[in-house]
């Protein structure tokens, strides 16, 4: 039937519903989780069920997103 090795990605999935739920899904409290949650499905998007609906280009952490723009050594 289904394979049996553990979804790589459905711990994150559980603490996203859980954080949800802790913050009366005000998904803006849970960022932190949400982008771990993408990080996990950009390395296992291929084996994990749980990373169906996870937008992969979307950074959920402001942070992060300035910090993929410089991507090489200064140009001076």
């Amino acid at each position: 039937m289904s394979d049996t090795r553990k979804d790589p990605c459905k711990a994150n999935a559980c603490r996203i519903q859980a954080c949800l739920n802790k913050n009366h899904y005000q998904e803006d409290k849970c960022l932190d989780v949400l982008e771990a949650m993408r990080q996990c499905c950009l390395k296992w998007h291929k084996e994990s069920l749980c990373c169906s609906g996870i937008d992969l280009e979307k950074t959920y952490l402001p942070e992060a997103s300035k910090e993929k723009k410089p991507t090489g050594k200064s140009n001076k």
